[in-house]
């Protein structure tokens, strides 16, 4: 772990030695202490692997870890004066008087001098062949380059007969208040597991009106659980949304006791800690319908034998030897697609052993399983084992349960190559059970530093490294997949098991570089939350159940939000994301003093920015709710180096001609003014060969130009296409001809296309992801012929007044699985094809006609004309008939 901030201290020395070339003494010092940090590094890459077999190793690299913040203060600290005072050429007869150099030089020997006495104590440490910390930048760039396959596999084993048991009860026609059924074990074992795949199941999705899951945790938040609850049994509109939003614990119970009281449903409390929790939530769920359910999962029998002594808890039992070992198998040779996973005869024996020391828990075999994966060899496997042993007998001193486990655990972290350690401790910044955003993960870590400069190239992104680095954590089974992304392959959301999460927090206490507060509540209101910070010697503060670097939010409905010059204070803040509740955020221009800022995100409309971000170097990532002119802010460097730019004014890339500029972009949205503009930005994505999201906005009802030039952006997966779309009557082409083949998610919106659009989105080969939004299509007929969509997963259709019929031939959108209807005021019936779509998991209707509706519905044992079409389908949500 040392050696990553020691990585972070020279990136910065070496940033110093670039800019003060005027500095002759300063330069001399600096490079004299990078030399001795890259020493450092050097040997830190074999010792860390190694520090807990040797305490003197363990001293050495905390000392060395605390001189590394030291020299990372020392030269950002001078950077950042620097910069404040007009750049290096406008001070250099400021700083080159010899009492500011002698200041500086004095700070940066004093580290030098340290780190040279530490350097005799060092041992010296034999490289192992092959380690991965050993691997030179090229090496490292060609492993990122292959592809990691993460199909979602149940690698569930001896699940079977538990299964079987919580369906029982979950389906017996109980007819009492608060029935629940309680899935019992310890961490780790596969409660949640189990959980998960019984409220996926299809009896269970037919059985009940409507489910929904919470996670719970030590750390319980009755109101945020509720609030959640509720959200995903109404699928809110934006209004309804904001409505619930502002509601009190108490208003949120009441809430969710009337949406739940006529139906027969199922709740899930996944991670259920403390007695008085429950009782906290019993208020919350009524008796409803006959049959109806809450699902627990527990450390705690006790605590489950409280929530309903009438039912017994259902208790997950520990792998036996041959269910543990097929577990790792399918973990430790991932690539191996034959029923038994192979494993080659000379690593049987050992494997078999190791596994054996796990204790029969899943999840310290599925870790485990995952480091060797990354092992080859017998001497490599030999020394995973003799460094069992050794872990083994630390952690069984200190925890009798978990030791074991733990210590599996522990030697999975220590065998992490350098540049993974921090990246896995910043886990620990999430509370329990948390849902991260990969996106927002990965941007953390790039402003964190954890991801070097010297990984980007023409071919590399540090965000495409990050996303590199997130899929080798999954890969060793230290981090899981939440949601897959529009591509049904990529990441959208992940997180961490919580024995996993409170490795992390132990690892970053011990090494500095994370102090977790868990704010006290406020007894006289249920939402009021205070800190006191003290001072630490951590490196980052994390307050619960804050979630971001800072994320500052208003909710207080001024028409105006001036913030606060004194942010411009925050000299190393490199995340920024502020959110008011609709009013205008108006930034000071002491924002141009973050020069460590790297994301800049106002999720609900256009802030007013001072004049000042072209002096923000490091800048990437830029999202505004809404849409405003801040690329003159950004020309010359700055620009250059944007990745997400949304949302902007065409007018003003191609005025000041910063189209060209948009060397790096990945993620571009767009509002056209004039349609004359879409060609040559349009070029200008094709020459980048980096876009990869396109949301385009034509307003007023001016049409498109001959979308041609789309063909040609290959990069391109996620396209939003909103405004008119001209089209030829006389022509037998669509004007969708020219939609690129690679598209995985479309979206149309305003297009007021006449001809059907079905007919050629149909033969999109990659699109898993279609909506058609309002005035999309103004046809009365839509046809979704057989053969076609092949590969499509959600569909979304939202107001087409105009559209009466729908046909959807046999063996139209095979692997169709979530479709939702929107306010289709005029759709007939529903289309006789949905039956043929067997694949169809759920079916979102929401603001649609009554009579539409009734259609589907079982009225006094009277099944309605459409019933037959859908039946078939486990989950039907019916919100806001009109």
């Amino acid at each position: 772990m040392a050696d990553a901030i020691v990585s972070l201290a020279i990136k910065e020395s070496d940033l110093l030695i670039r800019e003060a070339v005027f500095l002759r003494g300063v330069r001399e010092e600096v490079e004299g202490l990078k030399a001795e940090l890259e020493r450092m590094k050097t040997s830190l890459e074999d010792a860390d692997s190694r520090q807990d077999q040797n305490k003197l190793s363990r001293t050495l690299v905390r000392q060395i870890r605390d001189l590394a913040y030291e020299a990372e203060d020392v030269i950002d600290g001078f950077i950042l004066q620097v910069s404040h005072q007009g750049g290096f050429h406008g001070i250099i007869k400021r700083f080159t008087k010899p009492f500011h150099l002698h200041k500086i030089g004095v700070k940066v020997k004093a580290i030098q001098t340290k780190l040279e006495s530490i350097s005799k104590s060092l041992p010296a440490y034999d490289r192992i062949s092959g380690t991965e910390g050993s691997s030179s930048v090229f090496e490292m760039q060609q492993r990122f380059r292959r592809t990691y396959t993460h199909v979602e596999e149940e690698d569930v084993v001896s699940l079977e007969d538990t299964t079987k048991e919580v369906l029982a009860q979950l389906m017996t026609e109980e007819d009492r208040l608060h029935a629940v059924v309680s899935i019992v074990g310890m961490g780790g074992i596969g409660k949640t597991t189990l959980a998960k795949k019984v409220y996926k199941h299809d009896d269970v999705k037919g059985y009940f009106d409507c489910c929904a899951w919470a996670f719970i945790s030590q750390q319980c938040m009755p109101r945020e659980v509720c609030h959640d609850l509720l959200l995903q049994l109404l699928s809110p509109s934006k209004e309804e949304r904001e409505l619930i939003d502002k509601l009190k614990e108490n208003e949120l119970v009441k809430r969710l006791y009337d949406v739940l009281k006529e139906k027969r449903y199922l709740v899930v409390l996944d991670d259920i800690w403390r007695s008085e929790d429950w009782d906290n939530f019993k208020p919350a769920f009524p008796r409803g319908k006959k049959g109806s359910k809450i699902l627990f999962t527990t450390r705690h029998k006790e605590l489950a034998l409280h929530a309903d002594p009438c039912n017994s808890p259902v208790e997950v039992q520990f792998l036996t030897d041959d269910e543990g070992w097929k577990l790792f198998k399918m973990k430790a040779f991932p690539g191996k697609k034959t029923e038994f996973h192979a494993c080659p005869e000379e690593l049987e024996m050992l494997g078999r052993e190791m596994v054996k020391k796990c204790g029969g828990l899943p999840l310290a075999i599925a870790v485990l399983g995952g480091l060797l994966a990354t092992k080859k060899s017998p001497a490599q496997w030999e020394m995973v084992h003799r460094n069992i042993n050794a872990h083994l007998n630390k952690f069984q001193q200190e925890d009798h349960r978990y030791g074991g486990v733990n210590g599996i655990l522990a030697l999975s972290y220590n065998e992490l190559p350098f540049h993974l350690k921090p990246c896995f401790l910043y886990f620990g910044h999430y509370p329990e059970d948390w849902e991260i955003s990969k996106r927002e993960l990965i941007r953390l870590w790039i402003a964190e530093g954890f991801i070097s400069p010297s990984w980007n190239s023409r071919e590399m992104l540090m965000e495409d490294v990050a996303e590199q680095f997130l899929e080798q954590l999954i890969s060793r089974c230290l981090v899981q997949v939440g949601k897959r992304d529009h591509t049904g392959t990529g990441v959208k959301t992940c997180h961490v098991h919580d024995l996993l999460r409170d490795l992390c927090v132990k690892k970053a206490q011990e090494e500095n570089f994370l102090e977790i507060i868990q704010p006290s509540l406020n007894e006289s209101d249920g939402n009021s939350r205070h800190v006191t910070l003290t001072a630490s010697m951590a490196r980052r503060i994390a307050i619960h159940p804050s979630k971001r670097v800072l994320n500052l939010a208003r909710y207080d409905m001024l028409d105006k939000w001036h913030v606060s010059s004194a942010i411009g204070n925050l000299h190393h803040l490199r995340y920024l994301r502020l959110e008011s509740g609709g009013g205008i955020i108006i930034l000071p221009r002491s924002i141009g003093k973050l020069k460590n800022l790297h994301t800049l995100y106002f999720p609900d409309n256009a802030p007013r920015i001072p004049n000042v971000l072209f002096k923000l170097r490091h800048l990437r990532h830029i999202v505004a709710g809404g849409r405003f002119d801040y690329v003159p802010l950004l020309l010359g460097d700055t620009l250059k180096n944007i990745e997400t730019l949304k949302y902007i004014r065409s007018k003003s890339l191609i005025e000041n001609n910063a189209v060209l500029d948009l060397t790096n972009i990945g993620s571009l949205g767009i509002m056209f003014e004039r349609s004359k503009d879409v060609e040559p930005i349009l070029k200008a994505l094709i020459i980048s060969r980096r876009c990869g999201s396109l949301h385009m906005w034509l307003r007023d009802s001016i049409p498109y130009p001959d979308l041609e030039p789309l063909s040609h952006c290959h990069h391109l997966s996620k396209l939003s296409l909103r405004g008119k779309i001209r089209e030829d009557p006389h022509s037998s082409h669509h004007s969708l001809r020219y939609l690129p083949a690679n598209i995985v998610k479309l979206t149309l919106w305003d297009c007021e296309m006449k001809q059907d659009p079905m007919a050629v989105l149909g033969k999109l080969p990659r699109l898993r992801t279609l909506c058609l939004w309002v005035c999309s299509y103004t046809g009365t007929k839509i046809v979704c012929s057989a053969n076609e969509f092949l590969q499509l997963d959600c569909l979304e259709i939202w107001g087409l007044k105009d559209l009466e019929e729908w046909q959807i031939e046999e063996g139209a959108m095979p692997r169709l699985r979530s479709l939702k209807l929107d306010v289709l005021s005029n759709l007939r019936s529903f289309p006789e094809g949905l039956r043929y779509i067997t694949a169809l998991q759920e079916m979102k209707l929401w603001g649609m006609e009554r009579s539409l509706v009734k259609r589907i519905l079982v009225i006094d044992g009277r099944e309605g004309e459409d019933f037959s079409k859908v039946r078939h389908i486990p989950s039907i949500q019916i919100t806001g008939m009109e």
